[in-house]
């Protein structure tokens, strides 16, 4: 069997556990205040446009943007509760994850039930009425019953769409099918992507269908069909939980959603782990995401960049030398945010821009500052936070810059695009593999206009003066070579067999270039 098959069926047990969990929650809580709220529609006139309107305005937000606005707001309400009751709670993962799908599963359920109520002949709310039945007696009796197949088209609909959007929780930090499609996308590993998609479809195919077996045992009153139905999906939400409450880990080491971080926190892990401790890792966070769910306590570690601090947790637009840089970040992030530094790891992965060797020494383009003189007939890809940093009008001032267009990518696909002449010039990242397997150079800076991007370990407050996770991280801190990192990342991103991120931490352990002196 192919290893990266092997290795997504391994993990299978654990991520399709964590999705059918959640998605179970989701549409037990949906379908819960989903028919609350059909039935107030349907009693109460005034009360159906605005929960039509509100279930429909809720289809309209991205998935992803849903769950991701989440997090922010359940953050505030736990640092509220912690203020009140002295208890707060975790924003990441499955609490934001749940209330988000808990919205998205709402719409069919409350249409359905509310079009299949208001449709029926009201001959027969009138015969009811007249046989001495009140309002709740109709509705349970007569008007439920007889909507129930439109209603239950309404859920199975929803328990598609609950499934399938699930997938996008993991950049808050949930564990889900997403987890393959996410990691999958980041190493080009294309097996993983199709293993996720391919899994999520299944789940919400066989879902579908036992909903489909309890949807015909109401409509055709079998008892035994319901139950069969009921059983079977209560059985198998039951085998996925298992695996859930399996992980004992004492401590969470996230990472972002590029390959140099997978394998990093692979790294960190799987020191904690010869030191005698347990890490789970929660890979995949958004770049803002991760550092406040290290300031929240939802991860106990994970690897940063010094310039992405600078720009956008302290808003500085200045650039002052590396060795100040770094001992301002540490004062601040402690006396700011109670968040500790505990190092460098030695290499620095700094935005850059790159171009393709043969189209660079065709137009005779070594440093950025002979790009701003073909810039205006050149086309500019970036990652999706590129133009919104500062970096991007200070580039433009120091070298007056003025492309002829512009793009925003997925990093994966922005090197694609690059590869393929979609675009002429990306904001590459220096020591990312995929620079070496598709022949790319990249620029000078001699202006300096991009901050530097020391990697450095940062560990929350409760973890400061952890010993065993500070010997952990000891023999990684000024070890990591810039050209060490860069191997590791190419071993993961090269075309031809690729090493999946874990084997990679392995490789990049086996060849650290401890530092000199004590």
């Amino acid at each position: 069997m192919d290893d990266r098959v092997a290795a997504a069926w391994q993990q299978l047990p654990l991520l399709l556990g964590e999705h059918v969990v959640l998605s179970a929650a989701a549409m037990g809580l949906g379908l819960t205040l989903s028919l609350l709220f059909a039935i107030a529609a349907v009693r109460y006139r005034y009360v159906r446009w605005p929960v039509l309107t509100l279930a429909s305005l809720i289809q309209t937000m991205p998935g992803l943007a849903l769950l991701a606005l989440f997090y922010p707001l359940l953050l505030a309400l736990s640092a509220l509760s912690e203020h009140l009751f002295g208890i707060g709670f975790s924003a990441l993962g499955f609490l934001p994850s749940l209330l988000a799908l808990t919205l998205y599963s709402m719409l069919p359920v409350i249409r359905n039930g509310v079009t299949g109520i208001l449709t029926l002949d009201p001959a027969i709310g009138e015969a009811a009425r007249g046989a001495g039945m009140t309002d709740w007696q109709l509705l349970l009796r007569i008007e439920l019953p007889l909507a129930a197949p439109m209603l239950m088209a309404g859920v199975r609909t929803a328990a598609v769409w609950v499934i399938g959007a699930a997938t996008l929780s993991t950049p808050v930090g949930q564990t889900s099918l997403g987890n393959y499609i996410f990691a999958g996308l980041q190493v080009q590993n294309w097996v993983s992507v199709l293993f996720g998609c391919v899994a999520a479809a299944a789940l919400a195919l066989i879902v579908d269908q036992l909903l489909a077996l309890i949807e015909s045992g109401v409509v055709r009153r079998r008892p035994g069909r319901i139950a069969t139905g009921v059983f079977v999906l209560s059985a198998g939400i039951t085998a996925a939980a298992v695996p859930r409450f399996d992980v004992a880990a004492n401590y969470v080491v996230g990472a972002k959603s590029f390959t140099e971080q997978y394998i990093l926190s692979a790294l960190i892990a799987d020191r904690i782990g010869s030191e005698g401790g347990a890490a789970t890792r929660r890979t995949g966070l958004g770049s803002a995401i991760a550092f406040t769910a290290l300031t929240a306590g939802d991860i106990d570690i994970y690897v940063e960049y010094s310039g992405t601090l600078w720009a956008n947790v302290m808003r500085r637009t200045d650039n002052p030398p590396r060795a100040q840089l770094l001992a301002e970040l540490r004062d601040w992030l402690a006396r700011e945010r109670d968040v500790g530094l505990v190092g460098a790891l030695g290499f620095e992965n700094a935005y850059a821009l790159a171009m393709r060797r043969n189209r660079a020494a065709g137009l005779g383009i070594s440093s950025i500052d002979d790009l701003a003189a073909h810039a205006r007939s050149l086309t500019l890809g970036a990652d999706f936070e590129f133009f919104a940093r500062p970096e991007w009008p200070a580039l433009r001032h120091s070298y007056a810059l003025d492309f002829a267009g512009r793009r925003e990518f997925q990093s994966t696909f922005m090197y694609d695009a690059v590869v393929t002449g979609e675009v002429d010039v990306i904001t590459a990242f220096s020591t990312d593999g995929r620079i070496a397997a598709n022949d790319l150079v990249v620029l000078a800076d001699p202006r300096r206009a991009f901050l530097p991007y020391d990697a450095i370990v940062l560990v929350s407050a409760d973890r400061a003066d952890d010993p065993l996770l500070r010997r952990a991280v000891a023999p990684l801190l000024d070890a990591i070579p810039v050209e060490t990192m860069r191997e590791a990342n190419y071993l993961v991103d090269r075309g031809v067999n690729p090493l999946p991120p874990v084997s990679a931490a392995r490789w990049l352990s086996e060849n650290l270039t401890p530092r000199s002196g004590p």
